[in-house]
């Protein structure tokens, strides 16, 4: 293999344009080539604007329960284990979502994949609004986690096609700041809702904004972005062959794995740090602080919106880094660690106020640091494999999804046992140094190459 290709981490055999060429070409990606109409937004930039979309509203529909939460725990008679368990209902079929999505969207394409994702989230999220207990409420819930499994690691798969390697993290680092910007808004909105319609409504709205995506996505969307018919010659040069699986071929899934273990992982951490946020902040305030729901909405927005500016200056910077130095463990790994022992340490000064406006400070800057990790995780499975991006990002989320399933049920339990919040909060701090640590054994200066591929390069 080539010195080139070994840098640009893509798959065995497949070249891509040099990192300053790639740099130096989409910067005027938005240009019309001679002969098609001027654009306000060039179709890699309009993708950029659908898939953030996506993002979005799945996270709006993903953590309005944190919300209505307490609603809905007075109208059935719910405990701090049983909504817990609630929450952690969503992670279960989204952990296992996570290893079929690459794969499916390998098989049939992202623009399928995504429209049958969209949809179960869409009508599951409106079925939220018809529950009639705990039974039903972890009903649609795992519904929802089975729709929104699939969708991150079907969507790493098609930006993989639409963009070049060094706009990974960009790309990862954008959608995931619209996914937080979900999660800002979703605390004031759904109180918004709350106050004037009920709990209910909150979710009928929701859901009716991921209908209005997923005829969206259907008409502008394309597997293979050649064929769009507002691409440009300047966005096509920068772009590596779409992969695309054909029906035959078969996927090295545990040679992968191996691979991808060790930014399984770590991505485990931070989804562990992450579920406290999005499940139990707005909880946080009410229970502990004892504030009230129009203030505790206004507090958790405010912690999530601290996220969106982090996901975006996270992704941006870590490509900045590879650019500048060519190096891919200082631009993901040390970018990685630095920023999980930042939010470990202002989780930490948390515990050490009972000042609700330091609380906040410190919070904001916890989720900031946090989320300056998320655009840079997923770029490593984009770093490593072209061919299998989007199975490997769903091998790597796989951590996330655990996380999911074990976070919010101990911390409730632990809450319901001994009423402290800094127990669950020390332990998560505690989870942040490991993840730190464990980002040594990741190597996205590494190309997979299959074993079968590496047996014939060897006898060569």
């Amino acid at each position: 293999m080539s010195d080139q290709v070994r840098q640009n981490g893509g798959a065995a055999g497949v070249d891509e344009p040099p990192l300053s060429e790639q740099g130096s070409s989409i910067a005027g990606s938005s240009a019309s080539t001679p002969g098609k109409r001027s654009q306000f937004l060039s179709a890699t930039g309009w993708m950029t604007v659908v898939l953030s979309a996506m993002y979005g509203i799945m996270y709006l529909d993903r953590v309005n329960i944190s919300v209505a939460a307490k609603d809905m725990m007075k109208e059935f008679s719910l405990s701090n284990t049983e909504i817990g368990l609630a929450f952690s209902a969503f992670a279960w079929p989204y952990l296992f979502g996570q290893l079929v999505g690459g794969w499916l969207a390998n098989r049939f394409g992202a623009r399928l994949t995504l429209a049958v994702c969209g949809m179960v989230v869409a009508i599951s999220t409106v079925s939220t609004g018809f529950i009639g207990g705990l039974v039903s409420l972890f009903v649609v819930r795992l519904a929802l986690g089975s729709g929104e499994g699939p969708s991150f690691s079907a969507a790493t798969q098609a930006m993989r096609n639409w963009y070049p390697n060094t706009r990974f993290g960009f790309i990862q680092g954008v959608t995931h700041s619209a996914a937080r910007l979900g999660g800002a808004i979703a605390p004031p909105i759904v109180a918004w809702l709350l106050v004037i319609a009920g709990w209910r409504a909150s979710f009928w709205v929701c859901g009716a904004l991921s209908f209005i995506w997923v005829v969206t996505w259907w008409w502008y969307f394309r597997d293979d972005p050649r064929t769009h018919p507002s691409i440009t010659e300047a966005e096509v040069a920068v772009l590596s062959p779409t992969a695309r699986m054909s029906r035959k071929s078969r996927t090295p899934f545990l040679a992968l794995a191996k691979r991808i273990g060790s930014v399984t992982a770590v991505d485990f951490c931070y989804g562990w740090m992450l579920w406290v946020f999005i499940s139990w902040i707005p909880l946080y305030f009410m229970n502990k602080h004892h504030l009230n729901l129009k203030s505790s909405a206004l507090l958790a927005g405010l912690t999530f919106f601290a996220g969106v500016v982090g996901d975006t200056i996270g992704g941006t910077f870590s490509d900045w880094i590879l650019v500048r130095t060519g190096n891919k463990r200082l631009a993901r790994n040390a970018f990685i660690a630095v920023a999980l022992v930042l939010a470990g340490s202002f989780l930490f000064a948390t515990m050490m106020t009972m000042n609700v406006t330091l609380v906040a400070i410190f919070l904001g800057a916890s989720f900031f640091c946090l989320e300056l990790i998320v655009g840079t995780i997923w770029a490593v499975p984009m770093d490593i494999t072209r061919e299998y991006a989007g199975i490997a990002g769903g091998m790597m989320n796989f951590g996330f999804g655990l996380a999911g399933i074990i976070s919010p049920v101990v911390f409730g339990l632990v809450i319901d046992k001994t009423g402290n919040w800094d127990i669950p909060f020390g332990c998560s701090v505690a989870i942040c140094a490991i993840g730190a640590v464990l980002t040594v054994f990741m190597h996205p200066e590494r190309p997979f190459i299959p074993p079968d591929r590496s047996s014939a390069i060897l006898e060569k």
